[in-house]
């Protein structure tokens, strides 16, 4: 009963205070659905389905509108329009990273995905640098891919013609890119190390969809203390962080200033040169936390995207038939495809770009926030107010993509048959947040390998 009094107390303190806090912000924000007092617009909202949900409230409210996740407000952006006057030319003003309690508490600010300010900067650009330095004298990240690719098709014909589920290979090929990247060396994919860091990656996925997680992040403080799936997230994350640490340790035993081989060396280096800064975001914690921010946005959605790509090839066997004539035409069958013959191949690059339209992997991205008061269009956002993108708005926009539900790689195609680039295509994001997930971009352009190496996907099946 004594408890029971004092949430009563709690929340007849906590509505005064957000009745009135909305009636200050009243006449500033963009316009939106009326909230309700501690839980916003959440009972408005989908949780299974944000996209559609965000769909239907800018029918009503117009491309630029604010929704309240729990006592948040969240300014909406919807459309292509909207979406580039904001990240592109305002992308200084839009380049901070929103609220994401659930993976906030875990970064705790660092790393590149969910940190700001000039830690965000310093670690983004340099991170930026490590990844360009690899392709200069050493072997580079397009010689890993073709690597990798190759070494997917051998397994993938091991299977001998047989239906088989191709979940898992698909996940081992990105994952093996981005290890040797950061690590140096590639695992067999029946490594037992490596199977635990593919399978907590998948789960982490799954876990951060849930509605449950949607409900974290809404209202962290009350959620975080209650048993749930979050406690699974938190625990699988430990263990990466575990597994990265023991990584870097075997790295400053075999560490060569003069030679730096992969990804954690170049950020050892500059740890070590910074020592006696105090000031410094170069620190083992954020290391650990950017290799886990870099390996996590390049391999799950790598995954993904190849999954979605091979069901692609399957549904439509005339699109398939037609990009495997190219590839054959171009790169033949005694070679692995390279970025080099892209130009040549524009039906292959069509066929690539459409698939990342088409499947929409990231509908609303992540959550950016504004680095200052500013005013966009006629209203006024507040700095640190959280921004959210409706990517699905932009890739699936009925003038630029006609027909926008059907799979179509004439979407990218002129009418010579020409690659045709489009503003549109921004299957992740915009702006200066978008950077580091280039890496993905590279990965997924190296399942040319796949297109040209393996002729029997006729034979996989889905079980």
């Amino acid at each position: 009963m004594d408890l029971f009094i004092v949430l009563v107390i709690c929340l007849s303190c906590l509505i005064p205070f957000f009745l009135w806090n909305r009636n200050h912000a009243k006449g500033k924000l963009p316009p939106g659905p009326t909230p309700l007092p501690i839980i916003g617009n959440i009972l408005q909202i989908n949780t299974e389905n944000v996209s559609r949900s965000l769909s239907k409230l800018a029918e009503s409210y117009g491309p630029v509108f604010t929704v309240y996740f729990g006592m948040r407000p969240t300014v909406v952006l919807y459309g292509h329009e909207a979406v580039k006057e904001a990240l592109i030319d305002q992308s200084e003003e839009f380049s901070g990273r929103g609220s994401f309690p659930a993976f906030d508490w875990i970064a705790r600010g660092l790393g590149i995905v969910f940190s700001n300010g000039e830690k965000w900067k310093q670690t983004r650009r340099f991170s930026l640098t490590i990844l360009r330095n690899m392709g200069m004298g050493k072997k580079t990240i397009e010689d890993r891919i073709q690597e990798e690719a190759l070494c997917l098709v051998e397994a993938l014909k091991k299977t001998n013609a047989s239906p088989c589920d191709p979940t898992f290979l698909l996940g081992c090929a990105p994952c093996n890119v981005i290890c040797s990247i950061i690590f140096q060396n590639r695992f067999e994919y029946d490594d037992k190390t490596f199977l635990s860091l593919l399978e907590h990656t998948h789960e982490d996925l799954l876990i951060s969809s849930t509605s449950w997680m949607q409900l974290y992040n809404a209202f962290p403080l009350l959620i975080h203390y209650l048993p749930g799936s979050h406690h699974v997230l938190f625990k699988n994350i430990a263990n990466q962080f575990k597994f990265i640490m023991e990584k870097i340790k075997e790295h400053q035993e075999s560490l060569d200033f003069n030679n730096p081989r992969d990804f954690i060396d170049y950020f050892l280096i500059k740890i070590e040169k910074e020592k006696h800064n105090k000031q410094s975001e170069f620190t083992m914690d954020n290391l650990v936390v950017t290799i886990w921010d870099v390996f996590s946005a390049g391999t799950e959605t790598t995954s993904t995207t190849l999954r979605y790509a091979v069901l692609m090839l399957l549904k439509y066997p005339e699109v398939t038939a037609k990009a495997q004539e190219e590839i054959h035409r171009v790169v033949g069958r005694h070679r692995s495809p390279c970025m080099q013959d892209r130009s040549r191949m524009p039906y292959t690059d069509a066929v690539l770009h459409e698939i990342q339209r088409y499947i929409d992997l990231v509908p609303n991205g992540m959550p950016h926030a504004v680095t200052q008061d500013i005013k966009f269009r006629e209203y006024f956002i507040p700095k640190g107010t959280t921004i959210l993108v409706s990517l699905t708005s932009v890739l699936h926009d009925d003038k630029e993509f006609p027909n926008p539900d059907r799979f179509d790689p004439g979407h990218f195609l002129d009418e010579n048959g020409n690659f045709k680039k489009s503003d549109y295509f921004m299957p992740f994001s915009a702006g200066k947040q978008a950077s580091l997930l280039s890496l993905h971009q590279g990965s997924v352009r190296g399942g040319r390998a796949l297109y040209g190496g393996y002729s029997g996907w006729k034979r996989l099946s889905f079980l």
